[in-house]
């Protein structure tokens, strides 16, 4: 029995070989949270700049493949037994190798994260092109999640990719046919546009940004107009009890800004998997 035949068989194999391979795209994805919101600012610096008619300021290479990784206490190279993921932070007890500085949780958690959803993608789809898709999808999502909680930024080169994959999937029928993939992203850009600017109208503000709009016309690209509601409700009653117990338990000050991102990709992934579900139980 070969290695495609015991994948399609054993959902216990399925799971492991998903597992191990969340591991490792989390463990990449950790770098692309870090470092693509520099590599943009740098991207934006250069361009402001140039538009003042001055020279850009010399910058060493960076960006997702260099400069290696290195301790941000002692600047040491992480060596690749120290960059095992999840393990390297077990062994090590979370702390640098040659310092002993404390490594940040996040990494273990993102990775382990990672693994996890990709076990229940594969567990709800099985072995199948809807399990690549999904995967490709969860992926995707996590990095926006994590940058917009940190920089309340949602990058085009992770959003607009997402909405163009969606729009192919849609072409042999993966999640959703290319009517439905095709309103749902049109819908799902307008409906957030269409808040964001009746809301500047009645306070003078901008309650969320243009990323957002982007991030929900992709997911509707995915899941189709038919799953929206269920997604923008999902969100929305998530980012209300967040942001309500952040202002009384944290006292967070309700002036400040909240990014929506997040909810939206949790929600989004949500109902990929079981959207469907939730509007038949709805129904019934």
């Amino acid at each position: 029995m070969d290695v495609l035949q015991l994948l399609a068989q054993s959902p216990l194999f399925l799971a492991i070989t998903a597992a191990a391979f969340g591991l490792v795209v989390g463990s990449f994805l950790n770098v692309v949270v870090y470092r693509l919101p520099v590599m943009l600012q740098r991207h934006w610096a250069r361009d402001c700049s140039e538009l003042a008619g001055q020279e850009a300021p010399p910058q060493e290479a960076f960006n997702l493949l260099v400069p290696v990784s290195t301790c941000p206490h002692c600047g040491r190279r992480i060596h690749v037994l120290e960059n095992i993921p999840l393990l390297s932070y077990l062994f090590l007890r979370g702390r640098c190798a040659g310092c002993h500085g404390p490594i940040s949780m996040r990494y273990p958690l993102v990775e382990a994260a990672t693994a996890i959803l990709s076990v229940i993608v594969v567990l709800h789809f099985g072995y199948s092109w809807q399990s690549a898709a999904a995967l490709l999808f969860t992926w995707t999502l996590i990095p926006l999640f994590l940058i917009d909680f940190d920089h309340q930024l949602l990058p085009d080169s992770i959003t607009l990719p997402l909405l163009w994959a969606g729009l192919l999937l849609s072409l042999s029928g993966t999640f959703i046919d290319s009517t439905g993939s095709i309103i749902g992203a049109v819908a799902g850009y307008l409906s957030l546009w269409s808040i964001y600017h009746l809301f500047r109208l009645a306070t003078g503000k901008e309650g969320m940004g243009y990323g957002d709009f982007k991030l929900l016309g992709a997911i509707g690209a995915w899941t189709g107009w038919q799953l929206l509601p269920v997604v923008i409700l999902f969100s929305s009653v998530v980012g209300a009890v967040i942001g309500i117990a952040l202002i009384l338990f944290r006292g967070r000050d309700h002036n400040l800004p909240m990014p929506f991102g997040p909810f939206l990709a949790a929600a989004g992934w949500l109902t990929l998997l079981w959207g469907h579900d939730i509007i038949g139980l709805y129904l019934r």
